[in-house]
């Protein structure tokens, strides 16, 4: 009983300890800092970028945020809760650098647009600005081996995109405009942040899919300046006159499937891995 009560006490005592020790640490002062948040890979699930941005923006001690982008695109939707957030950082008054590493591309220079600067290596590769729907159809290597398929459906357009049969007229007339519109919205995104930098129509002239290198963009106007990270961290304090602000890291915990894709699909340029990730999901 002895030995119990001692054990317990002890317990006690450590937990008061490591709790005053939490408080006082929590009460000095953390100095002036620049995060630093990575975003890797398919842009599919926006939340963990999203809530790292919104910690740094409600962080006194944080004077600059810069986004370190290697991502060949993603979804529209998840690239503009992305952005969304960004902007919402940007209200801040804290300035925002992005960083491009090996791919900045789709999705990727979508969530790179609001940056007050843009910097990319020599070789990165970005751009890519435009929207895709693919459709692979099977009905014919089913038929071969005896397999028929029949859709109930509340609609004509409930099952467009199946791979069971063929696309109708009328259904890519439906997809042409859709992903059109998604196509202008993109378009007005980057023209928001960057139209003293590059007009309309020149845009409208580069957005067509094709992708850029690093000293490409530079010249075209879609990013600002060439160099690293480190380089995008050095310009990001100065922007914040913070010169002796300390930078940190808010790392991500990777799943097995997000690093199935940063890992087994790094290099791949487009969205293209994309419509198997679903299925895998």
């Amino acid at each position: 009983m002895r030995r119990w009560f001692k054990r317990l006490l002890i317990f006690g005592i450590i937990v008061v300890v490591v709790s005053l020790l939490a408080s006082l640490l929590a009460r000095i002062p953390v100095g002036e800092r620049v995060a630093v948040i990575k975003v890797k890979g398919a842009i599919i699930d926006p939340e963990p970028v999203v809530s790292k941005v919104q910690s740094v923006k409600e962080d006194k001690s944080v004077k600059a945020l810069v986004l370190r982008v290697d991502s060949p695109g993603g979804s529209v939707g998840a690239s503009q809760e992305i952005y969304r957030a960004l902007e919402d950082f940007k209200s801040t008054g804290k300035p925002l650098v992005v960083s491009m590493g090996n791919v900045a591309a789709s999705g990727g220079y979508y969530i790179s647009a609001p940056a007050d600067l843009i910097y990319a290596n020599p070789g990165t590769i970005t751009g890519s600005i435009g929207v895709i729907v693919q459709h692979t159809e099977l009905k014919e290597l089913l038929e071969r081996f005896g397999i028929k398929t029949t859709a109930i459906k509340t609609g004509k357009f409930k099952d467009t995109l199946s791979p069971f049969r063929e696309l109708t007229a009328e259904e890519r007339e439906y997809l042409q405009k859709t992903i059109e519109d998604a196509y202008e919205q993109f378009l007005q995104a980057i023209l928001k942040y960057r139209s003293k930098k590059i007009s309309e129509e020149k845009l409208r002239q580069l957005a067509d899919g094709r992708v850029f290198t690093g000293r490409q963009a530079k010249e075209l106007g879609l990013v600002d300046e060439l160099g690293n990270l480190q380089d995008a961290i050095n310009k990001a304090k100065e922007l914040a006159k913070a010169p002796e602000a300390r930078v940190f890291y808010l790392e991500e915990k990777r799943g097995f499937l997000k690093r199935l894709f940063e890992d087994d699909f790094k290099g791949i340029v487009g969205d293209y891995p994309l419509m198997l990730y679903y299925i895998m999901k």
